[in-house]
C-alpha cells in the first residue's frame, strides 16, 4: 500500500490571537478555526500566559491594557520563541518609532482587516514557521 499526502495526518498550526477588542478577537478566532487551532487572549498578560511552544503564529495587538503588544513581543523574543508574530495596529508601519521596528515582528496587519486578508497573512506566517523538510 502506498501512502499519499492525503493519507498522512498533518498538524494544524496553532495561532494565538491577542487583542483587547473582544469582538474582533472572537471574529478572527472564528475565521481561523477551520484551518488552525486557535487560542485567544484579551490583554497582554493573558497573551503571555496563553503562549507556549506549540504556538506557531501570534497575532498581537499593539495597544492592550496591562501589557502592551510591544512588551509581549519583547517577552516572546527574550524567551527565544520561534513563533511568527504579526503586529495588529490601526496605524501604518511608517508611524511607528524605531523602537517598535527593532522588536523584530514578522508582519504588520492594519485594522480593520478583512477575513481574506487575515487568512492570507496567517497562511504565509504559518508556512514561514514550519521547519524545513529534509
Amino acid at each position: 500500500m502506498t501512502l499519499t499526502s492525503a493519507d498522512v495526518p498533518t498538524k494544524r498550526p496553532t495561532v494565538l490571537v491577542a487583542d483587547d477588542e473582544a469582538a474582533l478577537t472572537d471574529s478572527m478566532a472564528v475565521w481561523l478555526s477551520d484551518d488552525y487551532r486557535v487560542r485567544t487572549a484579551y490583554d497582554g498578560h493573558e497573551a503571555v500566559s496563553a503562549f507556549g511552544p506549540s504556538v506557531d503564529v501570534v497575532l498581537l495587538d499593539r495597544r492592550m491594557p496591562g501589557l502592551s503588544g510591544e512588551r509581549v513581543l519583547e517577552r516572546l523574543r527574550e524567551a527565544e520563541a520561534n513563533a511568527q508574530v504579526a503586529l495588529l495596529t490601526a496605524t501604518s508601519v511608517e508611524e511607528f518609532g524605531p523602537e517598535v521596528a527593532e522588536l523584530g515582528f514578522d508582519a504588520h496587519l492594519t485594522k480593520p482587516i478583512s477575513r481574506d486578508e487575515l487568512l492570507d497573512a496567517v497562511s504565509d506566517l504559518a508556512s514561514a514557521s514550519e521547519p524545513p523538510q529534509h
